[in-house]
């Protein structure tokens, strides 16, 4: 009986000390609020002296210290008690032996007073601590960066690279770091590391994309890419990259140089000129894409590609001749043989097509030999007609032969074959564009309307551009008069542009720019005026023409064209370098959202003379 008595006194003085102790935190944890939110209040209403006195009692406690610690160091400073700041933050430090911001913030109080050497020896007491721990490190690096200290911050982090041995540790954050020093080649070298350790260039474009904005930047970011393919000439990704740059700044000759040396070093088989070459055909650098296919034909004879590189090859010959006026008919006849040698190489099937029908193009619209091209188009429908897209790509053509004679009639049913057997794809709406266009010829600018606006939808970003430009021309000069005399005569002249009766539209420009000054066409009419001089190699007519534009109408939407073309007349035709420097330099200052831009840089460097290699 007595054992349970006293069993039962023991639990309830056990229990009775328990309460009084989870009472007694309570009250502590209770009071401790309490007196660190009206510190807190004295703090925010800047009466820091008040603050002081409910602070230094809270300090006392390990914890509360570093609950309070931000808010009491500030207060100490603003009150200009060095010596009890500085006897907080060493009782810290005592107390936290791994935390380097003690040690910085100690750093700082120092070279507050002017202690410059106390400061230099805690700074870097912060900087030992750090650099064992990543996170320390990355802690202490954010603590300079928000103190606008990124030199600190950059110490801090590459001393703790050094200690891991890590050549690829922090890079992304560097990199940043980097640019806010203004150390773009530092920056560019970090931000490298980084995509070159998670084998992710996409990232390095979208950085590079985001920071290298100015001509130095640039010529920069070439500089150190040339740098690490020379270093590394073993790692491609280097040279990707190099690639992709070249690529974006249009410089497809440089990328071509690259390409071709990966090529040979990784055994590619070609397939990365391959890419390239088709890159540079759809930015309309023909010549340096007939390098690249000339390298696959050379080199690759018995690639499963070797029918379509050659091919491609003297297309882009084709599209090089084609767009140097006056085009040489010579040069069409050339073209033709080497198309003949091809057929005759590789024979009339499947994996030739493609070589007649581009073969039938240059017998109608440059040697005006329509009834051969017709042949030969008709020939290669018959032997590609399980090919249901190339059959209609052909159609489109004759349809264009057709319109070259002014036969609208059978030119529109050609057209109207092909939209119905291509519904709803890219070959189908341009066959819709073809259709309005021989419209706009006619005069027919309601009916063209009504199909411009169908295809202002389409899914290919280049026919619905066209058909936005198309309807934006008939829709700003139309409507000013009844009988849309100006219009009606710019549309004709269109038709004898596509047709190359290049003097006949140039009187029939004429007429329009003298009659119909105040109708809005003036800019355009120049503008294609100048271009038909240029066909018929009248070069001094046409710069006068372009100077005309950019004099009147430099706000107006042919702005850069005028200017680009310009500059390349004085650069190509007149080799004027300096008036063409000026041309391109006014491009990048005046139109900097210009479609010109990249290349207009491009040629602006060369013409400058910069050279990286």
């Amino acid at each position: 009986m007595n054992n349970k008595i006293n069993f039962k006194n023991l639990f309830i003085k056990k229990y009775k000390s328990l309460l009084i102790t989870l009472f007694c935190i309570f009250q502590f944890n209770f009071c401790f609020s309490q007196n660190l939110e009206i510190g807190n209040e004295y703090f925010k209403a800047k009466e820091y002296a008040k603050a002081k006195v409910v602070f230094e009692k809270l300090a006392k406690n390990e914890q509360q210290a570093n609950e309070i610690y931000n808010a009491y160091l500030e207060t100490l400073i603003k009150l200009n008690d060095w010596k009890e700041a500085e006897k907080f933050l060493k009782k810290q430090i005592r107390n936290n032996k791994a935390n380097s911001i003690y040690h910085a913030d100690l750093a700082e109080l120092y070279n507050s007073q002017e202690k410059i050497k106390e400061a230099s020896t805690e700074r870097q007491k912060a900087i030992e601590l750090a650099k064992v721990d990543e996170r320390e490190a990355q802690k202490l690096a954010n603590y300079y960066l928000k103190q606008a200290k990124a030199e600190q911050a950059i110490a801090v982090l590459m001393s703790s690279r050094v200690y891991f041995e890590n050549p690829t540790l922090y890079s992304n954050m560097l990199g940043s770091l980097f640019k806010a020093t203004g150390n773009t080649a530092m920056m560019i070298n970090e931000h490298l590391i980084y995509a070159e350790s998670t084998s992710n260039l996409d990232y390095f474009k979208t950085v590079i994309q985001d920071e290298i904005k100015t001509e130095k930047e640039l010529y920069m970011l070439e500089k150190v890419l040339y740098e690490k393919v020379q270093k590394f000439p073993d790692i491609p990704f280097y040279t990707e990259t190099l690639i992709s740059h070249l690529v974006n700044q249009k410089q497809f000759y440089k990328a071509f140089l690259q390409a071709r040396a990966l090529d040979k070093r990784m055994k590619y088989e070609g397939s990365n000129v391959y890419e390239l070459a088709f890159l540079a055909r759809q930015n309309k650098d023909w010549v340096n894409a007939a390098k690249m296919f000339e390298y696959m034909a050379k080199e690759y004879p018995k690639s499963p590609e070797y029918p379509s590189v050659k091919r491609l090859l003297i297309n882009c010959k084709e599209e090089a001749i084609k767009n140097v006026y006056p085009v040489d008919i010579q040069d069409i006849k050339m073209l033709i043989k080497e198309y003949d040698n091809l057929l005759a190489e590789m024979g009339l099937n499947q994996k030739t097509i493609e070589a007649m029908k581009s073969k039938a193009n240059l017998y109608a619209f440059y040697l005006d030999e329509k009834d051969s091209a017709i042949a030969i188009l008709e020939q290669a429908i018959i032997l590609g007609v399980r090919d249901q897209n190339f059959v209609s790509r052909c159609k489109l053509d004759l349809g264009d032969i057709h319109l070259l004679n002014s036969d609208f009639w059978e030119a529109t049913l050609t057209y109207q074959q092909v939209e119905k057997a291509e519904k709803d794809n890219p070959t189908g709406y341009d066959a819709k564009l073809r259709n309005a266009k021989l419209n706009y010829f006619k005069g027919d600018f309601e009916l063209a309307e009504d199909i411009l606006n169908i295809l202002k939808k389409a899914t290919t970003r280049e026919i619905a551009n066209d058909a936005m430009d198309l309807s934006l021309l008939i829709r700003d000069n139309t409507g000013m008069d009844s009988t849309e005399v100006a219009m009606k005569s710019f549309a004709a002249t269109d038709l004898l542009i596509f047709q190359n009766k290049y003097p006949q539209a140039i009187d029939s420009l004429t007429k329009i720019i003298t009659k119909f000054e105040k109708d809005g066409l003036a800019d355009d009419a120049l503008f294609k005026r100048a271009n038909c001089y240029l066909k018929l190699s009248q070069n001094d007519l046409a710069i006068s023409d372009l100077a005309l534009i950019i004099e009147k109408f430099s706000t107006d939407v042919l702005g850069d064209d005028a200017s680009f073309l310009l500059a390349g007349i004085y650069e190509e035709k007149k080799n004027d370098k300096e008036k063409a420097m000026k041309l391109y330099e006014d491009i990048l200052k005046n139109y900097p959202g210009s479609i010109y831009v990249v290349e207009s840089r491009n040629r602006y460097r060369a013409l400058r003379g910069d050279t990286i290699n």
